[in-house]
């Protein structure tokens, strides 16, 4: 899909991406990390209703639209930082590092790392 008309109509999401200096300095003195990717988030999020016929194709079968945030549009990745920010928002330079999709779940000590990733999942599901 070419996303280029509709990004340049749409008004940026100015919610703050992390500095990864910080994010990096936050993870010194951690004995364990685990880096989870999390790729597929981004089809997770819904559409708000009023938005998804922005988003309309067709095919030889007929006119459809987006019900969920494809990639590509201007502010996926805001919306996702936001999305796990309030979802992981406790966790977060405690037991999370997050950058976008990308995130890590550290431990100062080897017994304490199956415990944060169990906390990790669950609150992810």
């Amino acid at each position: 899909m070419d996303f280029r008309d509709l990004n340049k109509a749409c008004p940026k999401d100015d919610f703050p991406l992390p500095h990864i200096d910080v994010l990096m300095d936050n993870m010194v003195g951690s004995a364990l990390m685990s880096f989870i990717d999390g790729f597929l988030g981004y089809n997770q999020i819904q559409m708000a209703f009023k938005d998804m016929t922005k988003t309309n194709f067709t095919t030889e079968w007929g006119i459809y639209c987006y019900t969920m945030i494809p990639f590509g549009l201007k502010n996926v990745g805001a919306t996702y930082q936001g999305m796990a920010t309030a979802l992981l928002h406790n966790m977060i330079h405690n037991k999370v590092e997050l950058y976008v999709n990308d995130m890590i779940v550290k431990s100062k000590d080897r017994g304490s790392h199956t415990i944060n990733l169990r906390k990790f999942f669950e609150r992810i599901k």
